[in-house]
């Protein structure tokens, strides 16, 4: 169902594949519209019990196209460095292929906490507060990896 990665010499081994996810701040959640368009949207996200999880408002275009088609694509771009005298580039990069879908009670609480955790550590406790005040007015998806390739050009 999934091509296999051309470059075989550069596939990143599962752990390091994982190691990229947790460290990259943002990442493109790739979704599709009613008209068959393409539609890519950088968000922070967090890499969670094998998972991808972000946070949205409770309506808004990708949440649309989610709920035509929940096949989505999400990759993002770990350390960087061009090599202009040799034409070329180092870096880092993960893509993951799975089924979106919006998670409540537990897992929506324990996937924002975990959001809270990547991007505002030294804000627990107010985060925890937060979440319990304002948990409801935020959507939570939960994108269930389906097939997942890490590449490095070092």
């Amino acid at each position: 169902m999934f091509k296999h990665m051309r470059r075989l010499d550069r596939q990143a081994t599962a752990e390091d594949t994982v190691k990229i996810l947790e460290k990259c701040e943002y990442g493109v959640l790739s979704t599709v519209n009613q008209d068959s368009y393409p539609y890519g949207v950088p968000l922070s996200y967090v890499y969670k019990d094998g998972s991808i999880y972000f946070h949205s408002a409770g309506e808004g275009y990708k949440l649309d196209n989610i709920a035509i088609n929940s096949k989505v694509s999400f990759c993002v771009v770990g350390d960087k460095k061009s090599l202009p005298e040799k034409f070329t580039t180092n870096y880092e990069s993960v893509i993951i292929f799975g089924q979106a879908s919006q998670v409540q009670g537990q897992e929506k609480k324990e996937a924002l906490l975990a959001l809270i955790a990547k991007y505002a550590p030294d804000h627990m406790e107010q985060g925890t507060e937060y979440v319990q005040k304002q948990g409801d007015r935020t959507t939570v998806i939960k994108v269930a990896v389906e097939h997942m390739t890490g590449k490095v050009r070092s």
